[in-house]
């Protein structure tokens, strides 16, 4: 192909780059819309295809919008999608759930339209860290398809109470030989403030973690947490205690601990599962295995319907949800266990009416394959990837369960990511 040439946007890839079909193979072009055409210029192997540098939109699709941020394409990678409108945007991410299903031999699947989280409402922010010639300091996430550090000034995605805190935390850094060339800072956007876990290169002298407390007391940060490069967290200066309410219990979450994106996505994702277990008229005594479980998200409103056991792999997570679970009453009981090594076996599921998985990213082969071989009615599944949901989903239909319904839920807005809830029963 030649450096440069003129190609016709078909269809956006699952990364949403938009995709030119050539003789030569795929044509792969951030920033570009079905059925525009661009002026290119060829940027190198991708895959079986070819990465290419937009030069010139020559024919615009009629849902192409100004993007909100400064910042879109131009250096930060987060976002992939803020020059589509947002019908188009939201048609073709719920389509991306229908395919998924499609692909399992679920096509009749009532799929519901997509819950969309607001702007500025995201309360989870993993940041990257980069001291730069002359000790100055980028914050921010990492550049498209690179390890450099965009350098943010602000974020249409992330709450603005963490926005905020760009500008006085890359100052601190600036100012603390920890960070030595790179480090990262996790913050999370709890009931009781920021909570800010802080990973740096360089070791964390006396000094430097009164510059943390005070920092925190000024920033309303009850606790900062820190770690060596991957090493173990401790906490560097804690203020007060930490807490976030999850469908009416108060849990203390560890430092950077997972949290669903939005406060709006993560009501609409347990709507979505507490909807799929009334379809199913679950025995009143009914006991629930709440799989990859974290501090507690869906087992709390779960108990509701029935005793929950929570199993969980990381020991701080499994730590604050037993704690918030004495504190609740005792219908949830929390059980360590790292489920990618060891699943539950079909004589442990067996013992209960329902199960509710949200598995990481990869998804739960293993477990899935559990469970197809149990007696278990019905699985609600929770996924973040439709890649392995089309592939879980296709063990589970083909043990006999079916897929009864569908809800698509856009946490990471603007972002090519889709979070599903997909009940089944048999």
């Amino acid at each position: 192909m030649q450096p440069e040439a003129e190609v016709t946007i078909a269809r956006l890839g699952s990364a949403g780059d938009g995709v030119a079909e050539t003789p030569e193979g795929p044509v792969f072009l951030a920033g570009t819309l079905p059925g525009e055409r661009v002026l290119a210029r060829m940027a190198g192997r991708r895959g079986e295809g070819q990465a290419a540098e937009p030069l010139e939109i020559r024919a615009a699709s009629p849902d192409r919008v100004a993007p909100p941020c400064p910042h879109f394409l131009v250096e930060c990678g987060a976002c992939a999608l803020q020059h589509w409108a947002m019908p188009a945007y939201a048609a073709w991410k719920r389509a991306r759930l229908v395919d998924a299903l499609e692909r399992a031999g679920q096509p009749a699947t009532p799929v519901a339209e997509m819950v969309i989280a607001a702007p500025n409402t995201r309360r989870r922010a993993d940041l990257a860290l980069k001291r730069l010639q002359g000790g100055a300091m980028a914050l921010g996430f990492h550049q498209r398809g690179s390890a450099a550090v965009a350098d943010l000034a602000t974020c249409h995605v992330l709450d603005p109470v963490l926005v905020a805190l760009f500008r006085p935390l890359r100052e601190l850094l600036r100012r603390m030989p920890a960070l030595k060339r790179e480090g990262s800072a996790v913050l999370n956007l709890l009931d009781s403030g920021p909570d800010l876990l802080l990973r740096t290169d360089g070791p964390l002298d006396a000094p430097q973690r009164a510059m943390l407390a005070a920092f925190g007391t000024a920033h309303g940060i009850p606790r900062i947490a820190w770690a060596l490069k991957d090493g173990p967290v401790e906490n560097a200066a804690q203020a007060g205690p930490v807490r976030l309410d999850l469908s009416g219990v108060s849990v203390a979450p560890p430092p950077g601990a997972f949290l669903q994106a939005a406060p709006e996505g993560e009501a609409a994702i347990i709507a979505a599962v507490l909807a799929g277990l009334s379809a199913q008229k679950l025995p009143v005594r009914a006991r629930i295995a709440d799989l990859y479980a974290g501090i507690g998200t869906l087992s709390f409103p779960l108990s509701a319907r029935g005793r929950v056991a929570a199993y969980e792999g990381d020991a701080a997570a499994v730590a604050a949800l037993d704690a918030g679970a004495r504190k609740a009453g005792g219908r949830v009981e929390a059980i360590r266990r790292d489920l990618a090594y060891r699943p539950l076996l079909p004589a442990e599921l067996n013992a209960f009416g329902a199960v509710v998985l949200d598995p990481p990213y990869a998804g739960a082969a293993e477990q899935v394959a559990q469970i197809t071989r149990s007696k278990v009615p019905v699985v609600i599944y929770v996924s973040c990837n439709p890649v392995a949901l089309a592939r879980d989903a296709a063990a589970l239909v083909k043990a006999g369960f079916k897929a009864v319904s569908a809800v698509p839920v856009d946490q990471f807005r603007w972002s090519p990511h889709l979070e599903s809830v997909v009940s089944f029963r048999r």
